[in-house]
């Protein structure tokens, strides 16, 4: 990554508001398909995450919009890391890291005590990331909100 040009993260905007979806969207099709809660959230970010006491937050480089993530609210002590997405052809720019270190920062900042997240475990990279930032395995819910997710993982936050 050239110094000139790092990677930044910003806030959600209107006008960004479509690359929450496509970038969302890229990798699910990839590995996974696009389930009807997927098309609810991300046709929707600002009702859906934002209205409901979430926040998105975008990756730049370059002016363009290379990942996304949201912290979508669950209850005033904890926070969902959800809706996590790095476009394939800037991967290795540390744009993901830079959105956990970001969320993490941020869900401190509101207070929450704790983050949990749902994923599956043949997204290797994105569970190694994961348990690097402090995140451990939990017992998912009955109801999991996703058919692809077959692992929960939470992180305490220190205050």
């Amino acid at each position: 990554m050239s110094t000139a040009n790092p990677v930044e993260i910003i806030p959600f905007s209107i006008e960004n508001k479509e690359a929450i979806r496509s970038l969302n969207y890229e990798w699910l099709e990839k590995y996974f398909f696009i389930e009807p809660n997927d098309v609810i959230q991300l046709s929707d970010p600002v009702g859906e995450i934002l209205n409901k006491g979430g926040h998105i937050y975008y990756a730049r480089y370059n002016r363009e919009i290379i990942g996304t993530s949201s912290l979508m609210i669950v209850t005033d002590e904890e926070y969902e890391l959800a809706k996590m997405a790095v476009t394939e052809k800037y991967k290795g720019l540390g744009a993901g890291r830079l959105l956990m270190e970001h969320c993490i920062s941020e869900a401190v900042r509101l207070h929450a005590k704790r983050l949990t997240l749902y994923s599956n475990t043949k997204l290797e990279p994105a569970i190694h990331l994961y348990r690097k930032y402090g995140f451990y395995e939990v017992p998912p819910p009955p109801d999991v909100h996703y058919a692809r997710s077959n692992i929960k993982m939470e992180k305490v936050l220190d205050k």
